[in-house]
């Protein structure tokens, strides 16, 4: 059996968590709510978009704080990213180029889709016909493209 962890022996957290905190326990109370919304009228594919673009609102919300305001230091960040604030692979992702905007990791995996490419969300608006509506399946994203 594994050992129990006891509250008094984890580590605190670092310098700078609690100006933060706030921010953070609003993105969870929003995730709570939206697991414990009704699903009734939902189709079946849909019901984890709201989960889906709160967490990506989360993950982009700790990425500028550390990337583009410089306001945490890298052990903040560490501990955030360790402790499932944000999704590490993610943040790995935006800080390529052309995936600046992208929404969810399920979207550039082409092993998912049936001819092994990106999502249609992926696709630049500018290549798209005016009136095609574009919806991704898997979260929701109307377009994550870095040319839009």
């Amino acid at each position: 059996m594994p050992a129990i962890r006891h509250a008094s022996k984890r580590k605190a957290p670092p310098e700078g968590f609690s100006d933060i905190e706030d921010d953070l326990l609003i993105f969870k109370n929003k995730i709570k709510d939206a697991e414990n919304a009704p699903t009734t009228n939902v189709p079946k594919h849909q019901v984890h978009w709201p989960i889906f673009q709160i967490s990506h609102q989360r993950s982009r919300y700790v990425y500028e704080l550390y990337y583009e305001k410089e306001a945490i230091s890298k052990e903040l960040y560490d501990y955030l990213l360790k402790n499932g604030y944000a999704d590490a692979m993610l943040i790995a992702k935006w800080k390529k180029t052309g995936y600046e905007k992208l929404c969810c990791l399920r979207c550039v995996q082409t092993k998912e889709t049936n001819f092994n490419s990106t999502c249609i969300c992926r696709v630049p608006k500018a290549h798209m016909k005016e009136d095609q509506a574009v919806e991704c399946v898997s979260c929701g994203c109307r377009g994550c493209a870095s040319s839009d």
